[in-house]
């Protein structure tokens, strides 16, 4: 007889990233705290993923790629899955960035090097297992932000 455990899916979790070696750590890290990690190279592939059956319920994607990038790829993403959680990666501290990214739909933005605990906490928080903030001198490195605004077609 199967536990209970055995018998919840976990959650799946795509990640995006042109760098091989984020990609292997956060691959790493979220195996780690028990998801089901699939990961694409650049928007391109992340696109093609979803489009090819791939249902995510987080997505941690780079901002910085070439080609499409990190932007652009979360609007396409939102369009093929409207209700898609993204969390937005960067080596970059931009605050117009992140200003774009929350209005475009993300639901956070992590600065690189990505710690696992911000890590965690901001994918618990997409999914809505969060059970508190995360505290401490460097507590503003998780952003959380909130919903996109939603506008009727008047």
């Amino acid at each position: 007889m199967p536990s209970t455990l055995e018998a919840t899916p976990k959650p799946t979790i795509l990640v995006v990233d042109d760098s091989p070696d984020m990609l292997r750590y956060l691959r790493m890290v979220l195996e780690l705290d028990s998801y089901r990690v699939e990961t694409a190279t650049n928007g391109v592939e992340a696109l093609q993923r979803v489009r090819g059956g791939t249902v995510p319920e987080v997505v941690v994607l780079d901002l910085q790629m070439p080609g499409l990038d990190g932007l652009k790829t979360l609007g396409r993403l939102l369009k093929l899955q409207p209700g898609l959680k993204v969390i937005m990666c960067s080596g970059v501290d931009d605050p117009v960035q992140v200003q774009e990214a929350a209005l475009l739909g993300a639901r956070a933005y992590l600065k690189k090097p990505v710690q696992h605990l911000y890590l965690s906490a901001a994918v618990k928080e997409c999914l809505g297992l969060a059970s508190g903030g995360v505290t401490g001198e460097n507590a503003a490195e998780l952003i959380t932000l909130p919903p996109p605004p939603q506008y009727s077609e008047n």
